[in-house]
């Protein structure tokens, strides 16, 4: 018998539950807000036959339930971002100077996998990462890789820019001009001290919630929930270890941490508040997406001992 997964054609959305079980998929309309009205009576649909317990309308600015994902979606070619990356393709080597910083030459430059290196190591001896995981450059690869795909002049529909995908906000922040938007050592350094900034702000509430868990998970918890900030900010994070509602899932992982890994109670903090406080499933998958990037770099021959991959 010959069997087509569900997502074999793009043109659909499958539709799942809070527990992330399958409940079907739907055909695409001709227009989004077509399809947008077609989900909305799938939804109805599941829950009048008992697929689901209830159903949400959704609309461009609210997640609806059952939630649903769409078949076709944007993902970078990590086979061409890892050349980049660690410098197989000559778009993806760097050189020049920023702030205090100046690595390679016009003539001898180097992957950005050293760039990163570099920066991490010179911020880090200059006490300006004391907050910051050990383990965390080897996700910053990882959101570097899903973020851009090492591309310089990425640029995406919200208004990011660079290989760290940064707002003109956070760039103004960290003193750097539109003139150098774009600056690779720029983009890292940048990256570098909103992580870090995020890990001041984060660790009274994740030490006051997570603070009794054994040191590995606690820590590797710690370093999901800072990707997590990244792509969403600091403050939605924070809600999800404080606010009376919000916190629920956190305050239940914290009681029964034994039962679960940290990479599962970075996941459950968000799919159990999936459609609240702008949580969509692109927050759902970010994290996973930066590990499983960071895993296929590391499995690189090159990266054999690299620190970026050494725990």
């Amino acid at each position: 018998m010959e069997e087509n997964g569900y997502c074999s054609e793009a043109e659909r959305h499958i539709l799942f539950d809070r527990r992330g079980r399958f409940l079907g998929y739907m055909e695409n309309a001709e227009t989004r807000e077509a399809t947008q009205h077609r989900l909305n009576k799938t939804r109805q649909s599941m829950a009048e036959d008992g697929r689901a317990d209830y159903w949400v309308a959704g609309a461009p600015d609210a997640t609806g339930y059952p939630f649903a994902l769409a078949c076709d979606q944007p993902h970078v070619n990590l086979d061409e971002a890892l050349g980049r990356y660690v410098g197989r393709q000559s778009s993806g080597l760097i050189w020049g100077a920023w702030d205090d910083l100046d690595l390679g030459t016009r003539e001898k430059p180097v992957s950005l996998n050293a760039a990163l290196g570099y920066v991490y190591t010179t911020r880090y001896e200059q006490r300006r990462l004391d907050d910051v995981p050990e383990d965390m450059p080897r996700f910053l690869a990882g959101q570097l890789l899903i973020e851009s795909g090492g591309q310089q002049r990425a640029h995406s529909a919200a208004n990011a820019r660079g290989i760290m995908q940064l707002s003109s906000v956070v760039l103004g922040d960290c003193g750097i001009g539109p003139r150098n938007y774009w600056h690779r050592l720029a983009q890292l350094d940048c990256a570098l001290s909103l992580t870090a900034q995020n890990a001041r702000n984060l660790r009274p509430a994740f030490d006051a919630r997570f603070g009794h868990l054994p040191k590995e998970k606690r820590d590797r918890l710690f370093t999901l929930l800072l990707v997590q900030a990244y792509h969403g900010g600091a403050a939605r994070v924070q809600t999800l270890l404080e606010d009376d509602d919000l916190a629920q899932p956190a305050a239940y992982f914290a009681a029964n941490h034994a039962r679960f890994s940290a990479g599962d109670m970075a996941y459950g903090l968000i799919f159990h508040n999936l459609g609240r406080n702008r949580l969509g499933l692109s927050s759902l998958y970010y994290v996973a997406d930066v590990e499983l990037a960071a895993a296929a770099l590391c499995r690189l021959p090159q990266m054999e001992g690299d620190p970026v991959c050494v725990d």
